[in-house]
């Protein structure tokens, strides 16, 4: 970042004891390079008026994949991301974005990172609600695995994602979709369907490379479409998923974009954490270097 540069920091106002620890570290490195102010937000409405009063400032987010998309959503939302700069402290249980992004996942190291990175132009994905996805979206067994995790993330932390994963293995779902990318048609809805992914990051869960070539500075995204047929077959690409081999599958195909159609039976999505559904069918397409992000030096 250049020297002098304002920055506000957003943080979370129902943060527990270790991550206002971790906000304090990062603040005092932060503080030895730039003007820092600190505001904690409780909900949406806090988000906003704050967001109003950004000036130009970088925004620099303390807490995982969840507030990153609650800040870009804002921010999209007033029409107000274009030509903005972020930054990210990671403070959640899978920070995967931070992860693609290279950001480190210390919070001291990651206020470094801040002062001494550079804004780099990032992509992001919106569905024809208007709702963004900054790192990923996915459904099915995907996005079951998500809501089963979510129950023990609380207690257990980012263990919680494979143990979703292998309760999804038990009694999978199956989607009758016509899965479309730019146009032409990947599955047709003669064909069960496993899971779909729309990858703008690598990883989800906490570090699982779910796409694991997907780059957010490009101007597309990796869909993966899984549709292993038989209990077997289905089995072995959800055990093989929280590992983070389920390419190896021979019913696994990952093919890139801008634009993607999803439509059949109701499935769930899975957006940054943030479960939405039952729906019919969604459109994701990509905006390409929508804002950017400060990344690490290289």
């Amino acid at each position: 970042m250049s020297a002098g540069a304002d920055l506000l920091l957003i943080t979370n106002s129902d943060a527990g004891t270790a991550d206002r620890e971790a906000v304090d570290a990062a603040v005092a490195v932060l503080r030895e390079g730039a003007e820092t102010e600190v505001r904690a937000t409780s909900g949406p409405a806090e988000l906003d008026d704050l967001l109003a009063r950004a000036g130009d400032r970088t925004i620099v987010v303390a807490g995982g994949d969840g507030s990153i998309h609650a800040v870009v959503q804002a921010l999209y939302d007033r029409e107000d991301l274009a030509g903005r700069t972020l930054a990210l402290i990671p403070l959640g249980t899978g920070n995967d974005f931070a992860r693609t992004l290279g950001v480190p996942l210390e919070p001291e190291a990651a206020a470094h990172a801040v002062l001494a990175g550079t804004p780099r132009r990032t992509d992001l994905v919106v569905d024809d609600g208007e709702q963004v996805t900054v790192n990923s979206v996915h459904l099915g067994a995907g996005a079951e695995a998500g809501k089963r995790g979510a129950r023990w993330k609380a207690r257990l932390g980012r263990i919680g994602y494979p143990i979703g994963a292998l309760q999804t293995a038990i009694s999978p779902p199956s989607l009758r979709v016509l899965v479309e990318v730019d146009g032409e048609v990947v599955v047709d809805v003669d064909q069960p369907v496993l899971m779909v992914a729309v990858g703008n990051g690598a990883s989800v869960g906490g570090g699982t490379e779910l796409t694991p070539g997907a780059e957010p500075h490009d101007g597309q995204v990796d869909v993966l479409v899984a549709t292993p047929v038989s209990p077997v077959a289905r089995l072995g690409y959800l055990l093989r998923l929280p590992f983070g081999r389920h390419e190896e599958h021979a019913d696994v195909r990952i093919l890139r974009g801008r634009t993607v159609r999803v439509s059949g039976t109701p499935f769930d999505c899975n957006s940054d954490g943030e479960i939405e559904g039952p729906v019919r069918s969604r459109t994701w397409r990509v905006l390409p270097a929508a804002y950017a992000m400060v990344v690490p030096p290289r």
